[in-house]
């Protein structure tokens, strides 16, 4: 099992400021995040895949 990333460490990865997550979280555009309890925590495979699809969009664009 992985250990699950706080909004602060995927800001940090991303380089995003914790404010744009939160709304990617309202707009249900960002990567896919889970509530323990009251706080917000991602899974490091749903980063890896939200990431890999936004390369993909991307290559598919550049392509086209």
């Amino acid at each position: 099992m992985h250990e699950l990333l706080t909004p602060t460490d995927v800001s940090r990865i991303l380089g995003v400021p914790e404010k744009t997550l939160a709304h990617w979280r309202t707009q249900r555009t960002g990567p896919m995040f889970l509530r323990v309890g009251v706080n917000v925590r991602y899974r490091p495979d749903d980063l890896e895949a939200w990431i890999q699809q936004r390369l993909d969009e991307a290559r598919a664009w550049m392509a086209s």
